[in-house]
């Protein structure tokens, strides 16, 4: 396994915070009255992704990295009925959920990758 220095190191991470960036701009022009609701749950599951990323690389073994894993994983899921939903409301043009579907789907087809590595590794330690 390739050494990492840092989890933004990545590409799962990088994709996860390149999806909560352009899951900010497309809630964007969402109606107003959606933003304590629809608005807020799609920005919250998305970057709830990376900050699990994130936050399980700091714990202290490969372990407790890997159920974070299982979290950021679980936010996918969340955020993919999310854009469902949006464009189901005519929130989210049909090509825009196409797209943001189909990252969403990588980042967990990635995450569940990760979460394989993470449970085939020998030793426990995150360094």
């Amino acid at each position: 396994m390739q050494k990492i220095n840092s989890v933004k190191d990545l590409e799962v991470f990088k994709k996860a915070h390149y999806l909560t960036l352009m899951i900010y701009k497309s809630t964007k022009d969402f109606p107003v009255d959606e933003k304590f609701g629809l608005i807020s749950q799609m920005r919250r599951a998305a970057a709830s992704i990376g900050a699990n990323l994130m936050e399980g690389s700091h714990r202290l073994n490969k372990k407790e990295f890997r159920q974070f894993v299982g979290i950021a994983k679980g936010s996918v899921g969340e955020l993919k009925y999310h854009l469902l939903l949006a464009r189901d409301l005519e929130y989210l043009p049909n090509d825009k959920y196409t797209f943001l579907g189909k990252e969403a789907e990588e980042i967990s087809r990635m995450l569940h990758g990760l979460a394989n590595t993470l449970a085939n590794v020998k030793t426990d330690t995150l360094d």
